[in-house]
């Protein structure tokens, strides 16, 4: 808003020009109209050297009304049409500066003293003059003296003084924006377009052909701080008399140079236990050498032993076997139902897989409830949280926050702003406006916000022209431009809407060094690189006509702007744009986008499932010998089979799920199916190769009997697995945010309905599958009998009989014969332990440095032009987003709520929410809050005042006139209870202009909800702005700060205050999400130890798995650091997966260690006994089935991932999967058999291992099959 300032001086001044003028005391220098320059122009005074006059009564009573008692007396050298026109003026003045009476008094003072001064030729020199319209000379330039002192204390009282519905200064509206006192009086005296009609120079010094006499007036300005009451301004408007608040006490970082202190710990307690381990392992060795020595010597001396002596060398190399203690209770009731259900399964496969089947659709039927869940606020953030809970309030009580479209114009080689650019600029805001939209018919104007009541708010830079290219002309626009940017408050840079436009709001990628003079300031906007534009857009709740409405016009306008990029292009520029609901029909386009990935990744998963089940019976030898037999071992309808029970067991969860009224969410719908069949194939792995083993040692026995072994065999082990994974994933329940919440319930019930299906319906279909082997039928075509295939004796291949080699895959003999002696090996051991412990340790080390936070640029897919857009939003705007500090249920009807809440009264609280707020701006660093708050109650109770003329009676009479006590910067006597109800009520109806800049109409029209029938204000909110954010980080910590300041405002005051910004809802995660992730992990780590405790019947056992899994999670945290994902509700809900996911590689391995096969465990090789000897037959028995069962058809699937055109799921899944794959496979087949070697506890004999194949064959004569090739019996 630009005042006429000058026009205090341009009202009828009288005077005759003369380059001899006399500057003396008691002598005038201008007086009285004298015309106009032109027709359209404004009043000039004439020069007017004469005597000061005694003005007559009506004039001095307005002269002391308007500049106060020191004018009751004395004459003056203006009239009574002159002070009229000052009063009219000035009053545009007083409604932006009153609350400072110190910076009041001294604009009243200068501009009162200009126009009357009796002594007015001491400190005015006319210095050009011309002639009117009239035929009368008029004044057009003149010097005007005051002293530096008064100078710089005038714009000193007045730089900090606030404007409350701008949220501005208020010298940007009086001054320009100035930063120092001569820009600041060199605006006031400029001659300009609604601004001064004559040019005054401010100077501190005389100067001119007849300075003589010229002194300035030893009158003193009064400060912001003064010593006297009455011109103390107060804190908002004075930093002066602010007390410090108190420092803010950051948490406390420690670190050790460049390192996390706890980095810097688990890296020490690493070195100092290697260091010990390399002398400990020195010593041995140095020991071992000097003992063997001499006893060589003696060998060679003395070949022929004694019979005294022992061979105690030999039996310490030799070892015993570790004796089974008994048989576990629990263990062998899991056996014996696993058994009795393997078998009924087996007999009767038409019944189980009905009613396996029936089941599934029962649960299926849910689906008729189905919903998918996409709304950002109710996905990820919990509606029992608080920020969800003052989302609700704000919204329902001041309406949800606007809808803001937004576009960048960007030149990246070099200025954007060009008149030919501008102006097709101005037709593409042109073509916006006018748009209607496709399917309802709308307009800009339909749809926007509109705070005066007529006009949209349209931020660009064709607000400082108007809105409208006629008022853009190609020599001048650049002038009118610096003129906006460094006063946006002047009238003629107004916009409809009659807000200021702040440079940094329309223009970016220019340099805003302060130490640069006004020129080279210019000359950096007219190098701006980018252009901004927004369009704000009124919002509405979620799901309403209205909002339909919204989305419909922003469609629209979505295709204008696509057509607009293409016209950039062609002009050498670029356009980046985003509309309100851009972001979630991008986010919503990235699954389809994912689709084809994730289907591939199943299909490979399948498709080497399906292959890898049939490698026992189908091997390269028997293929070649009998290649017809491949049609009949083949298992590729068992890999059908099992894909089909985890579709099944998915669409069952979401059934039954979808039934209790849980929404699907897109990470159920990705991840889910994916989990369960990386999940379900594990343990399809395990109870084939197991049947197979069966089928090689009980041959003879009826199919049903050998299923049941087999299932009683792997069951306990699918048991633990399913049981630790299931409950582990139902931990995610108690979360409350909605996306885990979700997950975990679908993950959970997949997985124990995966395992339900796995353990009946599948046992039916591989017993069917036995009896079409044994029936030599084709697979996946049983109805064809393949005549060529050789009859197998009790489903074992012809050939495997008498070919020890055929009895197990490559895989199992590479691991028999070679890795685990070699893993087992005693220095090996050693060194496992180190480099295990060395990841462990990296991984801690790392955990400090993953960040968090979710850039929304990750969540697109990676061709979304709103990525383009985020980039534009980092690198150009400038401005933070808005915060409210909002009140609830505090009632500023009473004067004790009004002295908390304001900030421009000297009874206001010393810690009120103004003054605090305003004190927090001054701090940036840590209050992430820049500007003042834009404070109702104190705009408010200024409108008031009488001498505003705002408010009238409705009689027309000012309010307050003659009210007593008076209106007064005391708060005495102002309007509580039901008088400031409606006094309150006709401030929000009174129009925001020129005449009245404090209306609330425009600023406040939603700031305030008022309850009449209880005489209470339910709710307001205090305005104010965040600095630029760029980072996560910086996102993060403005919500923290924000949190802290409204806390500590509520504790202060007794009263319930909370912030509010648009991206709170998403970010108040954050403040707990570590916590939140150490809960729910550690909860998952106690609840398998308990688990496997149990299960396995061990304490040191279950606490090894446990050692192991808490291992694996902290390595893919540490991953996380180093591959640059961070910690989010995407990233928590992976977590829960890894822990899950982890059990399932360790927990075979754990069981088959703690109850080995008594036949295998007697071929340990005769270096390997105690616990190394069940560590060796656990890996002989599992690890092939862990390695490619597990890691292999993970790895495959997870591989795929890798190329997804979305980031999100390249970053959140592609990277942490793979860590988890190769984390969980390492640990698990290295690192595990070695530590249960060390710490693993007593095993336990299997119920279900006798009569094994071992003693099957041994049996039969087959002493073959129970020794390598290579066997030699000197080893024994």
């Amino acid at each position: 808003m630009r005042i006429p300032l000058a026009l205090f001086a341009a009202v009828s001044f009288a005077s005759s020009a003369s380059s001899l003028a006399t500057h003396e005391p008691g002598r005038c220098a201008i007086r009285g109209h004298c015309g106009k320059q032109s027709f359209f122009g404004s009043e000039l005074p004439c020069p007017d050297n004469g005597l000061a006059q005694e003005p007559d009564a009506s004039t001095r009573r307005k002269l002391v009304s308007l500049c106060g008692s020191r004018w009751a007396e004395g004459p003056v050298c203006c009239r009574e049409e002159q002070v009229d026109v000052l009063a009219s003026n000035l009053k545009l003045a007083e409604g932006i500066i009153a609350s400072c009476p110190a910076c009041r008094d001294n604009f009243f003072n200068i501009f009162c003293s200009f126009t009357c001064s009796p002594d007015q030729s001491l400190f005015v020199n006319v210095t050009q003059t011309a002639q009117g319209t009239a035929g009368k000379e008029l004044v057009t330039e003149l010097d005007n003296l005051w002293s530096e002192e008064y100078q710089s204390g005038f714009y000193n009282s007045c730089k900090e003084v606030k404007n409350g519905a701008s949220g501005g200064k208020a010298i940007d509206f009086i001054g320009g924006g100035a930063k120092d006192y001569p820009s600041f009086l060199k605006f006031l005296g400029d001659k300009k377009f609604l601004g001064s009609p004559f040019q005054i120079n401010y100077i501190t010094e005389p100067r001119g052909s007849h300075p003589e006499g010229m002194q300035a007036l030893p009158i003193h300005p009064k400060a912001c701080n003064d010593s006297d009451p009455a011109f103390r301004c107060s804190c908002v408007d004075c930093p002066a008399v602010c007390p410090e608040l108190p420092a803010v006490v950051a948490e406390a970082e420690c670190r050790v140079g460049l390192l996390p202190c706890l980095s810097f710990s688990v890296i020490l307690i690493y070195s100092v236990f290697l260091l010990f381990v390399v002398a400990l392992s020195t010593y041995v060795s140095y020991r071992e050498r000097r003992y063997r020595k001499p006893e060589r010597l003696r060998l060679l001396q003395d070949p022929a032993p004694s019979d005294d002596e022992d061979e105690g060398d030999v039996v310490h190399a030799g070892g015993v076997l570790e004796p089974l203690h008994g048989v576990y209770k629990l263990n062998s009731l899991l056996d014996s139902a696993f058994n009795r259900l393997g078998r009924a399964c087996a007999r009767f496969p038409a019944v189980t897989i009905a009613a396996s089947l029936l089941l599934v659709a029962l649960l299926s039927l849910g689906w008729v409830r189905f919903a998918v869940e996409t709304d950002p606020v109710r996905l990820w953030v919990s509606p029992t949280s608080a920020a969800a809970q003052e989302k609700a309030f704000f919204d329902a009580n001041f309406g949800p926050f606007y809808r803001a479209e937004q576009a960048f114009l960007v030149n990246d080689t070099g200025p954007v702003l060009s008149y030919d650019t501008l102006a097709w600029w101005f037709d593409v805001e042109s073509r916006v406006r006018r748009m209607i939209s496709l399917n309802r018919g709308l307009i800009l104007d339909d749809v926007c916000f509109k705070p005066t009541g007529d006009a949209c708010v349209v931020q660009s830079l064709t607000g400082y022209f108007g809105g409208s290219v006629t008022n853009l002309h190609p020599d001048t626009w650049q002038d009118q431009l610096r003129q906006c940017v460094n006063s946006p408050g002047d009238l003629a840079c107004l916009p409809d809407f009659k807000q200021p436009l702040k440079p940094e709001m329309i223009l970016g990628g220019y340099s805003t060094d302060d130490d640069d003079d006004d020129d080279d300031e210019n000359a950096n906007v007219l190098d701006a690189s980018a252009l901004v534009v927004t369009w704000v857009v009124n919002n509405y709740q979620p799901g309403t006509d209205e909002e339909a409405r919204a989305i419909d016009w922003e469609d629209s306008m979505k295709s204008i702007l696509q057509v607009v990029q293409e016209e950039a292009v062609e002009r050498g520029l670029r356009v980046s744009f985003n509309t309100e609901a851009s972001l979630e029909q991008e986010l919503n386009k990235s699954t389809n986008t994912d689709a084809k990935i994730v289907v591939i990744s199943y299909l490979i998963m399948f498709l080497y499932a399906s292959l890898a089940l049939g490698s026992v019976t189908v091997t390269w030898r028997s293929l070649l010998a009998h290649p017809a037999n491949a049609l009949v071992q083949s298992k590729f309808s068992l890999g059908i089979v099992g894909i089909a029970i985890v579709l099944m067991s998915v669409s069952a969860s979401v059934g039954l799920f979808s039934a209790a009224g849980v929404k699907v969410t897109l990470i159920i719908a990705e991840v889910i199916p994916f989990l369960v069949l990386a999940v379900g194939v594990d343990n399809i792995f395990l109870i084939v190769h197991e049947f197979e083993r069966i089928n090689l040692s009980h041959s003879d026995e009826e199919i049903d009997e050998r299923v049941a072994r087999a299932l009683g065999r792997i069951g306990p082990s699918i048991f633990l697995s399913a049981v630790t994974e299931t409950v582990t994933f139902a931990l995610g329940v108690l979360v409350g945010m909605p996306a885990v919440k979700n997950f975990a319930a679908y993950a959970a019930g997949a997985v124990f309905i995966n395992a339900i299906l796995q353990v009946t319906m599948f046992i039916a279909v591989l017993a069917l599958n036995q009896r079409r082997v044994e029936s030599l039928r084709a697979d996946c075509f049983p109805c064809i009998a393949v005549r060529k295939a050789s009859a197998p004796a009790g489903g074992l291949p012809p050939d495997t009989l008498y070919d020890a080699k055929d009895a197990e895959s490559t895989l199992q003999a590479l691991i028999r014969r070679l890795y685990a002696p070699f893993l087992l090996h005693r220095r090996v051991k050693v060194l496992v332990v180190l480099a295990f412990l060395g990841l462990l340790t990296a991984g801690i080390a790392l955990i400090p440095e993953v960040a968090l936070g979710l850039d929304q640029r990750i969540a697109l897919p990676s061709d979304s032009y709103l990525i383009q857009y985020f980039d534009d939003l980092d690198a150009y705007f400038r401005t933070g987003a808005p915060v409210y500090f909002v009140t609830r249920d505090v009632n500023v009807t009473e004067r004790r709520h009004q002295q908390q809440l304001c900030g421009r009264f000297t009874t206001c609280a010393e810690y009120s929410l103004p003054f605090v707020l305003e004190q927090e701006s001054k701090r940036p660093e840590v209050s992430y809050i820049s500007g003042s708050a834009a404070s109702w109650i104190d705009d408010f109770l200024y409108w008031l005042n009488p001498q505003q003329d705002c408010c009238l009676d409705d009689e027309g009479h000012p309010c307050f006139e003659n009210r007593r006590p008076g209106w007064n910067i005391t708060l005495a006597g102002m309007p509580e209870g039901q008088e400031f109800l409606g006094y309150a009520a006709k401030w929000l109806e009174s129009p925001t202009d020129a005449s009245c800049p404090l209306g609330g109409q425009a600023a406040y029209s939603n700031a305030l909800v008022v309850d009449a029938a209880r005489t209470m204000t339910n709710a307001s909110h205090f305005r104010t702005s965040h600095t630029p954010l760029r980072s996560q980080e910086d996102f993060i910590q403005a919500y923290r700060a924000a949190r802290r300041i409204a806390d500590g405002l509520s504790r202060e005051h007794g009263i319930d205050v909370f912030p509010y910004s648009k991206f709170y809802i998403f970010f108040d995660q954050y403040v707990s999400i570590v916590r939140l992730t150490g809960t729910l992990l550690g909860s998952a780590v106690a609840l398998i130890f308990f688990l496997t405790s149990a299960l396995l019947g061990s304490v040191a056992t279950g606490a090894v798995v446990t050692a192991t899994v808490v291992m694996i999670v902290v390595d893919i945290l540490g991953t996380m650091a180093v591959a640059g994902v961070s910690l989010n509700a995407v990233s928590l809900v992976n977590l829960v997966i890894c822990v899950g996911i982890a059990v399932e590689f360790c927990a075979h391995v754990a069981r088959a260690f703690m109850f080995p096969a008594r036949s295998l465990l007697e071929r340990a090789p005769p270096s390997l006994r105690g616990k190394d000897a069940r560590a060796w037959t656990a890996l002989v028995n599992v690890g092939g089935s862990v390695f490619s069962g597990i890691t292999v058809t993970k790895l495959l699937g997870v591989c795929v991932l890798a190329f997804t055109r979305s980031k999100i799921f390249e970053i959140y899944y592609f990277r942490i999967w793979l860590a988890l794959v190769i984390f969980a496979a390492a640990h698990a087949l290295i690192f595990l058999p070695v530590a249960l070697s060390y710490f693993g506890g007593d095993g336990y004999a299997d119920p279900g291992a006798d009569g094994g194949l071992e003693d099957n064959l041994a049996a039969r004569g087959y002493r073959a099959m129970l020794v390598d090739d290579d066997y030699d019996s000197d080893d024994y």
